[in-house]
């Protein structure tokens, strides 16, 4: 019987026609109701020739208005209150024009119809059944579902306007999925109320004993909720008990059915990130890059691709990326033919440190406005290869910036890191040669006068979520039920969302004149283990350990974004502000990073760490076998 109902509900076999003949039958119905009401049964047979005059115009006025607000096109069992309006507005219209015609038939024809009672009678009852109607089979295709196994019983953090749109979209669309059993609340004004029928719980420590009562261990955090939920005594509240989180995306972007199942997300660690949220200068960044030729290197890693997104929001009049890592440019390349169709493109599988090889490219392509995020970044690889930290990450910046001045591109943004502030590794000690070279060179150009390039150098720290970093790490290890290694109990690092640093990157490269070596407000440090320790409750799963393996090669405990005998002086953007560090003499720089290159092709690591050193005297390493090159005689 049950599922006979449900089939018989269900949009594919109770096609439009049927519910036209359901709803005429309801007028008809409501007519011959109103004047047995008004009169008695017997008028049915004395006033039987009014009637069929009055049903008759009744079906007719109605069905015009029901074709002219479309009353019967939407699913029954999908109804809203929208669709009661809808009927409310055309019964009235209706019935409106059966109540003049009842008035002015007698006088201008003679002719007799229902007197005007009865034509408001009928129009109640006509509209409590046809609502009626549609809120029983709404009704009775829920509570079919309600018995579902499959479904998970949900709590909805947030009751005002967000939060009931997304349970208004579970009793709809995702009625299957998921069944609401309440709302978390913090506002006093809100607690113990109902709300759809179910009640809202304050969010104290009284919430976890009614979830345990109900069984409830899903909680969809609205949009409005996100930045409550970073509080820390909040989120732990959720992860402590093992809560699994969920999250809707804002309304704004939702389509026109409204919210989906896909839509609903579990909540990842980089949603998380205890910062207040990061605006800039949208149209300052739009003036400098609209129109323009933009080439990006390291195109097709996070940040590049990044940079690249957020550039192509922009519309510029090119995007020239360049990359030497050919599966994920292809990749890039069919996100932009998906996204950003009319945007000329060209993806360029190149080695930054082929200087032949970038030469064609800036010949044919002539970029103005250069992003440079092409560098090998791993610490320990780079303590094992340190010729390729060299060719590639300095040579390579070189390379690239010496043709940003020979082709007089306008702009050229180096993406730094703050491994760079005192050094211990070889990553970071070669990423501060390129700053000192960047910047030697644009304090050159700006002695010399006529077309300068603007060199700005950003450094941040570490990226959420970037490929071969912590994060996508700790996902693959609690996938696969541990351990999650993590290298020190009291590591710490600065972290940032990459779409957080790349819209900092694009506002520092719009306000910078040359020069300058821009740092990011990387709020408070995170400690490592403590960020397994969310990405493990996050999961849900109880039976993951950690496991600390000890620092690698080159390691610190703590990173720095500045030198300590290094000063700040704050821009326009409080999340912004400028490194004034010790400068360098351009001939001298170039020669000696010349020397630098040309004993890499030795390969000898120790003579090229030595060399390094000089060039870069607070470079001292940690945990590394290159140590011995610091011991004093």
């Amino acid at each position: 019987m049950k599922h006979f109902i449900k089939r018989y509900l269900s949009v594919n076999v109770l096609p439009i026609w049927i519910i036209l003949a359901i709803d005429v039958a309801v007028i008809a119905i409501s007519i011959l109701l109103a004047y047995a009401l008004r009169y008695d049964f017997s008028s049915l047979v004395f006033e039987s020739v009014t009637i069929r005059k009055t049903l008759l115009m009744a079906i007719v006025v109605n069905l015009v208005l029901f074709k002219a607000f479309r009353t019967y096109s939407s699913v029954l069992r999908l109804s809203s209150f929208v669709d009661i309006a809808r009927i409310f507005v055309a019964l009235s219209v209706a019935y409106g024009v059966l109540a003049l015609v009842s008035l002015l038939a007698p006088l201008l024809t003679g002719g007799r119809y229902a007197p005007v009672s009865i034509v408001l009678m009928a129009y109640i009852i006509n509209f409590a059944l046809m609502a009626s109607s549609r809120i029983i089979v709404k009704m009775t295709f829920e509570a079919i579902g309600a018995n579902s196994s499959a479904r998970t019983d949900v709590f909805i953090y947030g009751a005002r306007e967000a939060g009931v749109s997304i349970a208004k979209s579970l009793r709809v669309s995702m009625k299957e999925r998921y069944r609401l059993r309440g709302f978390i609340a913090d506002e006093p004004e809100l607690y113990d109320k109902l709300i759809m029928g179910v009640r809202v719980v304050p969010n104290d420590e009284r919430l976890f004993d009614v979830l345990a009562e109900k069984g409830v261990k899903t909680i969809i955090v609205s949009p409005a909720k996100q930045e409550a939920l970073k509080k820390e005594e909040n989120l732990d509240r959720f992860l402590k008990h093992n809560m699994k989180l969920l999250s809707a995306p804002p309304l704004g972007d939702w389509n026109q059915r409204g919210l989906e199942s896909r839509d609903i997300k579990e909540i990842q660690i980089e949603d998380l990130l205890q910062r207040d949220p990061i605006v800039i200068d949208i149209h300052k960044v739009a003036s400098h890059l609209e129109g323009k030729r933009v080439m990006i290197t390291g195109a097709a890693g996070s940040i590049g691709s990044e940079i690249m997104r957020q550039v192509a929001s922009f519309n510029p009049y090119k995007l020239i990326l360049v990359d030497q890592a050919e599966t994920p440019l292809h990749d890039i390349r069919l996100e932009l033919q998906d996204r950003w169709r009319d945007i000329s493109a060209e993806t360029i599988v190149a080695d930054i440190s082929n200087a032949t090889r970038m030469e064609s490219i800036f010949n044919e392509f002539r970029p103005q406005y250069i992003f440079h995020a092409a560098a090998y970044k791993h610490v320990p690889m780079m303590e094992d290869n340190v010729s390729e930290s060299i060719q590639v990450n300095v040579n390579g910046t070189r390379i690239v910036a010496d043709l940003a001045v020979k082709y007089k591109a306008d702009k050229f943004v180096m993406i730094s890191t703050d491994k760079a502030v005192n050094p211990t590794n070889v990553m970071g000690c070669s990423k501060r040669i390129c700053e000192i070279y960047v910047q030697s060179l644009a304090k050159k150009l700006q002695k010399e006068g006529g077309h300068v390039t603007q060199f700005i150098t950003t450094r941040f720290g570490n990226v959420l979520g970037s490929n071969g970093s912590v994060i996508p790490r700790f996902k693959e290890q609690i996938r696969k039920g541990g351990p999650v290694t993590v290298t020190h109990p009291e590591i710490i690092r600065y972290f940032m969302t990459i779409p957080e640093a790349c819209r900092l990157v694009l506002e520092a490269g719009s306000m910078g004149n040359g020069g300058e070596i821009y740092i990011f407000d990387m709020g408070k440090p995170v400690k490592i283990v403590d960020l397994a320790k969310r990405m493990i409750s996050l999961s849900g799963r109880t039976d993951v350990e950690i496991k600390f393996t000890g620092l690698r090669h080159g390691e610190k405990l703590y990173e720095e974004l500045l030198n300590v005998k290094e000063l700040t002086k704050p821009t326009y953007h409080e999340k912004i502000m400028i490194a004034t560090v010790r400068e360098y003499d351009y001939d001298e720089v170039k020669g000696r990073i010349q020397q630098l290159i040309d004993v890499s092709y030795t390969y000898d690591q120790m003579r090229i760490v030595a060399a390094m050193k000089e060039l870069v005297p607070e470079f001292i390493s940690k945990n590394s076998c290159f140590e011995v090159l610091d011991k004093k005689e």
